[in-house]
């Protein structure tokens, strides 16, 4: 049993139509068992961020060694080592780990430590092998070998890419061949386009994508619109880097649609950038179809960090993938590249099996969690925005467990710099933990929104995380709070 945690208070209070206690998800009767989990079960009532609801076909069941659903106060456990004096509304930047789960990594770990030599030839590569068949049922993918753990998903952006530059290198690209990538691409993703890519000789071009996002229609002109460059003078499109949810701002990208429309320009390839994306959104392999897909495990699927799965399309064109730390399984495929680096802890990445037992718990399994964190989001995000007269950043089918909410105008955010010191002030002076944006004013813009927070809700989360920010802001605009007033 978990241990009780040393801090009361409900779960969840929901003063519109919310209240978790009697949510599905977190029904307390032992008399409805959940054996099994069907990743889409519940997929007709879940947006995608697509502008239309997905119907997909049934993936295999995954079994569960659970029998009885969590309860409220189970889950207040669970996160029991959670800083209970912060509002914790940024789960999308380090995620989150139960404790049962962090009970079972340590196991793992110090079995490990007992008896390195045994651990290493009889546990590990039967233990990630487990832990990647899950994965690729979870995704839907054809074959097991389709898929490899990685530390996280900038390490399988780092594999892709370097692909790409040894293409070049070796003359089977030619200087001035073009990658595409989204504006608002990853930070570190878009460090490694530049040395994997641009200094072998790449062309990149950056798909401008508009903010505040009003459909998916503005995001796909915007698409086609660099594709079109990207061709110009007869140049050849190598690949396109496609993010299924950027990070900041964030915003659930029509995936499905951009690969699609890669395939009938002739792009060479499609590298989808997904670090949200499972446990957060609908991922399916077979229904995106891009040739290379990777998702961060401990964001939104509640494993300890680091890991990352890799998933490598089976085709000619998507063999010669290596980990960029070689060592001695290099030659035997990426799937045992990425199994054995060196000596390291392996535990965040033996411990999926366990993660989907406490996934089991709640009732639809991750397609439940899924659509219960992308619900609350909304309703936080519309009572925020509401409370400040402000806006979203993009309609609620766009967002899945994470929403931008506009910040009001006389916080004078004016630079990235100010979003940092504002954040810090926050967390320092009002105990709130949330990233924010700052979303610079175009030519002729006047009296608009520079001032974005991204809030997240996950499980653990309570209404009063997301009260504790609207006072905040609340009181900094009563008090004539303005950024100019911060010291760097």
């Amino acid at each position: 049993m978990a241990p009780t945690c040393p801090h009361t208070g409900l779960f969840c209070r929901l003063s519109l139509s919310l209240s978790l206690f009697h949510h599905p998800l977190c029904c307390s009767h032992s008399s409805n068992p959940l054996i099994c989990l069907n990743p889409h079960t519940m997929a007709s009532n879940h947006l995608n961020g697509d502008s239309h609801i997905l119907h997909h076909p049934k993936k295999p069941k995954l079994s569960s060694t659970s029998t009885s659903l969590i309860t409220p106060s189970e889950i207040q456990s669970e996160f029991c080592h959670h800083d209970p004096s912060v509002a914790r509304i940024n789960n999308g930047s380090f995620g989150s780990c139960p404790t049962s789960v962090i009970k079972a990594q340590q196991v793992l770990q110090l079995e490990f430590l007992r008896q390195p030599d045994h651990f290493y030839f009889n546990c590990l590569k039967e233990g990630i092998l487990k832990s990647r068949t899950v994965i690729k049922q979870l995704i839907n993918a054809r074959h097991v070998d389709e898929v490899s753990i990685v530390d996280n998903a900038t390490t399988a952006a780092a594999i892709v890419l370097q692909r790409i530059a040894w293409a070049f290198a070796e003359g089977r690209f030619d200087k001035g061949d073009v990658a595409i990538m989204l504006h608002y691409a990853y930070g570190a993703v878009k460090k490694s386009v530049e040395a994997y890519v641009t200094r072998a000789g790449g062309c990149v071009i950056e798909v401008q994508m508009p903010f505040p996002v009003n459909s998916n229609d503005e995001i796909i002109h915007e698409f086609r619109k660099a594709l079109e460059r990207g061709k110009e003078n007869g140049r050849k499109i190598r690949l396109a880097v496609i993010d299924h949810i950027t990070s900041m701002p964030c915003v659930v990208i029509p995936v499905k649609e951009l690969v699609k429309i890669c395939r009938e320009e002739g792009v060479d390839q499609v590298f989808v950038d997904a670090a949200h994306a499972i446990g957060c959104t609908d991922v399916d392999m077979q229904d995106i179809a891009a040739d290379f897909y990777t998702s961060n495990l401990h964001k939104w699927f509640f494993c300890p960090p680091s890991i990352a799965f890799l998933y490598s399309r089976s085709s000619p064109k998507c063999l010669d993938l290596h980990h960029p730390v070689v060592s001695h399984e290099y030659g035997n495929g990426l799937a045992m590249e990425s199994a054995w680096i060196g000596t390291r802890d392996y535990s965040a990445q033996l411990v999926v099996p366990k993660v989907l037992d406490f996934v089991n718990r709640f009732e639809g399994g991750i397609e439940g969690i899924k659509k219960m964190n992308h619900d609350n989001a909304v309703e936080m995000g519309q009572m925020l925005a509401k409370a400040w007269g402000t806006n979203l950043g993009c309609p609620p089918e766009m967002c899945a467990s994470m929403i931008m909410v506009g910040l009001p105008a006389s916080l004078a955010i004016s630079s990235d710099s100010d979003t940092l010191k504002l954040r810090a002030h926050l967390r320092e002076n009002f105990g709130v933990e949330v990233p924010l944006y700052y979303r610079a004013p175009k030519d002729g813009e006047v009296g608009v929104i520079t001032g974005y927070a991204r809030i997240s809700y996950q499980v653990y989360n309570k209404f009063e995380d997301y009260t504790k920010f609207r006072d905040a802001i609340n009181k900094l605009v009563c008090d004539g709070f303005s950024c100019n007033l911060l010291s760097i």
